[in-house]
């Protein structure tokens, strides 16, 4: 005959079902502690340093007008040139020459394609674009030099058959699209809203003062220096006037 087991109390059974804990509860328990971690974790300083990484990024997404030089320098100098234009041939790798040398000074690109240099001007204009919207302002800069370095000038465009070395099917892609075509125009209006007529064309702009001075024709950096000290003058009345042409900045003194 087997022992008897001892009985248990009818109140500890009951206090014994009232307080078990199901296994279910305790799993999620674990579940909500990790994912109190997680969100802590995503609340640390990883995540403010992702989004102050954000606004770096942005800006290395740059659009037209493109640049060179120092971004954050007092003076921006606007150059209005057509890529079909020899003096503009001419005198770009001068100024791009000078503005390196002057860390205070950006040079801004502009579309300007003249009527007499068509379609070749704007077929360029187009080529150096579509390389930026690829590549971006490195990429416009090198398709710039490669278009006067191999342009026959005065609207008779490249030589048959010489194709883009850099040319890529997201190029090609771009070429075959308005995309270029709406940059161009916009820019070529902006011009002769501003009074420009002849190619080369520089605006340079103070951002200190706001004063700005347009000079018609190839200037000199000895000239630009002049224009420079001009428009960053204390005294109003040594203000220029808002235009003047190449031979009259280059008689300025300094």
């Amino acid at each position: 005959m087997e022992p008897k087991r001892p009985s248990i109390p009818m109140q500890v059974q009951a206090f014994r079902r009232r307080h078990r804990r199901p296994r279910w509860s305790s799993a999620l328990a674990v579940a909500l502690v990790a994912l109190l971690l997680i969100w802590l974790a995503s609340r640390l300083p990883g995540e403010s340093s992702t989004q102050s990484s954000a606004p770096e990024s942005a800006a290395q997404v740059a659009g037209p007008p493109w640049q060179m030089g120092s971004p954050e320098g007092r003076f921006t100098l606007t150059l209005y040139a057509d890529l079909e234009c020899p003096f503009c041939r001419d005198y770009f790798p001068e100024l791009k020459q000078w503005v390196g040398a002057n860390t205070d000074v950006a040079l801004q690109w502009h579309h300007q394609p003249l009527a007499a240099h068509e379609p070749a001007a704007s077929a360029e204009a187009r080529l150096a674009e579509c390389a930026a919207e690829v590549g971006g302002q490195a990429a416009f800069w090198r398709a710039i030099e490669w278009v006067y370095a191999h342009t026959r000038s005065d609207g008779q465009g490249l030589p048959d058959g010489l194709s883009y070395p850099d040319l890529t099917p997201a190029i090609e892609h771009c070429l075959a699209s308005k995309r270029p075509d709406a940059v161009i125009r916009a820019q070529a209006e902006e011009a002769t809203k501003g009074g420009v007529t002849a190619t080369p064309s520089i605006r340079l702009h103070d951002r200190q003062t706001g004063q700005a001075i347009l000079l018609q024709g190839p200037i000199e950096g000895d000239s630009l220096l002049s224009a420079m000290d001009m428009l960053s003058a204390d005294d109003p009345a040594a203000t220029p006037a808002t235009e003047m042409p190449a031979d009259v900045v280059g008689d300025m003194p300094r």
